[in-house]
């Protein structure tokens, strides 16, 4: 998978670097959550918006929770990397925010901010 690792110290963050949707289904998380344990050694995701199925972003599709919730199982950090002003959901708005405040679920918008906060945890 196309990974590049952003190292700091003994923590390392994996940078997905493909191209199109690679979440679009619970099973498609637990793929990557393997990927980047075992290609990455990496124990965080900085994963751009862009690779994440649209209906992630519609809680009631209830994708948002099964992807989310193999993470938190998995104990991998998650930052989804982008431009999140589009949605008019009020619930979205409120997740986002409530992950945000959480620590292992990231939403960002500046990829040197996500890569200090993912670094950080690991400390």
């Amino acid at each position: 998978m196309p990974f590049i690792k952003d190292v700091r110290g003994n923590s390392v963050v994996a940078i997905w670097e493909g191209e199109g949707v690679c979440v679009a289904s619970a099973q498609d998380a637990l793929d990557m959550l393997a990927n980047v344990h075992y290609e990455a050694c990496a124990k965080a995701l900085l994963l751009p918006k862009s690779a994440v199925a649209e209906a992630f972003f519609d809680l009631k599709t209830g994708l948002a929770g099964e992807v989310l919730q193999k993470f938190v199982n998995y104990r991998l950090a998650l930052c989804i990397l982008g431009d999140f002003s589009g949605y008019g959901s009020q619930a979205l708005r409120d997740f986002i925010y409530e992950s945000n405040k959480g620590g292992q679920i990231l939403f960002m918008n500046d990829k040197e901010e996500a890569l200090n906060r993912l670094h950080a945890l690991q400390q």
